[in-house]
């Protein structure tokens, strides 16, 4: 088995075994008390496993059923979603503890991505730029890690 399908292979598992609760994309609980939108957009794994690291904080300083946790990646930062990422494993993991991790399509179709070619169960937006406005309108609070 390649490092590819290894990754692939940990990422479903680790979704698979997470409660449905939040872990899905455009599931998020609006009214809960917190809510924190993080914005990726470089191709660099310290920086995703620095928002990783920021997200899980929050959720644990504030309580996970506290908090709305977003992570939107455009840009560069996309290629960390891909099925192939070294990050893969700790995404699946983030997705699972009850926060969401969207890619922006306009990126996807700029480099020719598809669903296929990213970690199961991340969910997509349009526009990442536009999806931090929204979020923000909303009431969340941003970091860009």
């Amino acid at each position: 088995m390649t490092i590819r399908h290894l990754t692939a292979c940990a990422a479903l598992a680790a979704v698979l075994m997470a409660p449905l609760s939040g872990a899905w994309a455009q599931n998020l609980d609006l009214t809960r008390p917190n809510k924190v939108v993080f914005q990726v957009s470089d191709g660099d794994a310290a920086k995703w496993n620095l928002a990783l690291n920021n997200a899980r904080n929050v959720q644990q300083d504030l309580g996970r059923d506290n908090v709305a946790i977003e992570i939107v990646a455009y840009g560069p930062g996309i290629g960390m979603l891909k099925l192939d990422s070294v990050v893969g494993a700790r995404v699946a993991e983030a997705l699972g503890s009850g926060l969401s991790v969207v890619a922006c399509e306009n990126t996807m179709k700029n480099t020719k991505l598809t669903a296929a070619d990213m970690l199961p169960t991340i969910g997509y937006v349009p526009a990442g730029v536009v999806q931090l406005m929204k979020r923000q309108k909303e009431g969340f609070a941003y970091v860009r890690p």
